[in-house]
């Protein structure tokens, strides 16, 4: 590598260039955007449902090198672009499974709607790979431009936190830390593990940043691991037995009637599934003592008829519940407003309440411009009028009675902290409606069960999670699945009811402090290089 004359007195910056372009190895532009694209796609093994933190680390490491050794700020722009499009494709692959539902009207856009995805997400990490190389490549700058960008990205344009950095860490013991800086806590964690892993590999780098980094991620794995062990108080305990816990805590009867989204609203196999749904509710529990639950909870849109037609369906869950309570999924008008919305039916088969969805999906829910789009004959996956569904006025409880207060979760609102945060009081428990078939048999539902476990170590509070095609689960506050029912399964099951821990540090003071941090971490780097570049 030829030295340009002149360099001696160039300083740290130019020491810095030097260490990097030695490291990259006179690597071309071509051959550094092909080892970003492989970076992203290492990271993106970290998610559900490979759960590889091992593979998804190093390839953090390998694209701050990458951005760190870049030539120029353009570059890393570039490299952070091709990054984010081998990350997202492969993590929110399962994008294009809603498009094959009904081929013949939304194929064609299943290829655009993944590269369009990816490519735009991407556009996020592009940013961030920009910052860093012109923050001269330093880990902080690495930790604060992609942390700030996956913060963005949860809040831009109504947010999408699916597939954030820090869920990698869902297998490990780093994920009950959850509980005290939330899922952009989790993230930071992974870049800073990353970062460190890079700098121990540099061989002309100090040594003591590089064991600082390492000494921090230790300290998180064990304060994880502390945060994970659950106190002598805890009903989530595991000593007590199931005899013991169904005798002191409320069963919810989780039902599951597999209906394969291409066949939900057929006609034929309507009556099918919703005899599914009457059988599994009248059935007897298995539970010694216990031979009725205390709730039965059906998913999302369980019901095919809408809830002004509905009586007829009503009075026959009011039957087959046999004097229990059932909370159900169902489509509902108000005037020219469509509602997808939770009912929660009495053991008199009285309407007690019902929950509207408040935060609604994109292009499947609803549609942007919806009754402009709908002339041309384009309409939200999931919705039969151009404009979609209405978004409900946000997060309330249902008041369950014995049971306690529950929030209830539609779906896709599960991935918003943010949401749970804005209840107006802690519930007893949070309580999900999902219809998971939109999201296939692979990727999509598991990391959307796994974003489910997040939200209640975050809360310290039980989750139920009942699903048309699965994952249907109890999830304890410490993130663990007590009872499911596997994916694409027909069936149902009796599960107890974990009891709620105190509000944890999350619970109490949300996503703020991270946000804090992040944005005062970003500050002080721009202002020190503007200090920087005035001296020169």
């Amino acid at each position: 590598m030829q030295i340009p004359a002149g360099s001696k007195g160039c300083g740290s910056a130019c020491h810095m260039r030097l260490q990097t372009d030695m490291l990259s190895g006179g690597l071309g532009l071509k051959g550094r955007l092909a080892l970003a694209l492989l970076a992203g796609g290492m990271t993106a093994l970290g998610q559900a449902p490979f759960d590889l933190w091992m593979v998804a680390i190093p390839g953090l490491a390998l694209l701050f090198m990458l951005l760190r050794s870049a030539p120029s700020i353009r570059v890393a722009a570039w490299a952070g672009l091709l990054a984010g499009i081998g990350y997202f494709a492969l993590s929110l692959f399962w994008i294009i499974e809603p498009f094959m539902i009904q081929p013949e009207r939304h194929g064609w856009m299943a290829p655009f709607a993944l590269i369009g995805m990816a490519a735009g997400l991407a556009l996020f990490w592009s940013a961030a790979g920009a910052v860093t190389r012109w923050l001269n490549g330093s880990a902080a700058a690495f930790v604060a431009a992609f942390g700030a960008v996956e913060i963005l990205r949860s809040y831009v344009l109504t947010g999408f936190p699916w597939a954030l950095v820090g869920h990698l860490w869902l297998e490990t013991p780093v994920v009950h830390l959850a509980s005290l800086v939330g899922h952009h806590g989790l993230t930071l964690m992974a870049l800073l593990a990353a970062s460190g892993l890079a700098l121990l590999i540099r061989p002309a780098q100090r040594w003591w940043g590089a064991a600082s980094l390492a000494a921090a991620c230790c300290v998180a794995i064990w304060g994880g691991i502390v945060a994970g062990v659950p106190s002598g108080n805890s009903a989530g305990a595991q000593a007590s037995d199931a005899v013991a816990q169904a005798a002191a805590r409320p069963v919810i009867r989780l039902v599951q009637p597999n209906a394969p989204q291409h066949l939900k609203w057929d006609r034929t196999m309507i009556p099918v599934f919703f005899q599914r749904q009457i059988d599994a509710t009248a059935a007897p529990g298995p539970i010694p003592g216990k031979p009725r639950p205390d709730l039965v909870l059906w998913a999302e849109t369980a019901l095919s008829v809408l809830l002004e037609n509905a009586q007829p369906e009503l009075d026959a869950i009011t039957l087959a519940a046999d004097g229990v309570p059932v909370v159900l999924g169902v489509q509902r008008y108000v005037g020219q407003r469509t509602y997808n919305s939770a009912l929660y039916l009495d053991e008199g088969g009285t309407i007690r309440a019902i929950y509207d969805k408040h935060n609604l999906v994109p292009f499947g829910e609803y549609m942007p411009f919806g009754e402009v789009m709908a002339r041309f004959g384009i309409h939200g996956m999931a919705a039969s009028r151009g404009g979609g569904f209405s978004a409900g006025p946000g997060a309330r409880l249902m008041d369950l009675g014995p049971l306690g207060r529950a929030l209830p979760l539609i779906c896709y609102e599960a991935v918003f902290p943010q949401f749970i945060a804005s209840a107006p009081a802690r519930p007893d428990f949070l309580m999900q409606l999902t219809n998971d078939a939109w999201f296939g048999a692979f990727s999509g539902p598991y990391q959307h069960l796994a974003q489910a476990r997040l939200r209640a170590i975050e809360q310290g509070l039980p989750m139920v999670r009942v699903a048309n095609t699965g994952v249907s689960a109890m999830i304890d506050p410490l993130g663990r699945i007590t009872a499911q029912l596997p994916l694409n399964a027909q069936g149902w099951l009796d599960a107890v009811l974990p009891e709620a821990l105190a509000p944890t540090p999350f619970a109490r003071v949300g996503e703020g402090p991270v946000l804090i941090f992040v944005a005062f971490l970003l500050f002080s780097l721009i202002l020190r290089q503007f200090r920087a570049a005035r001296r020169k």
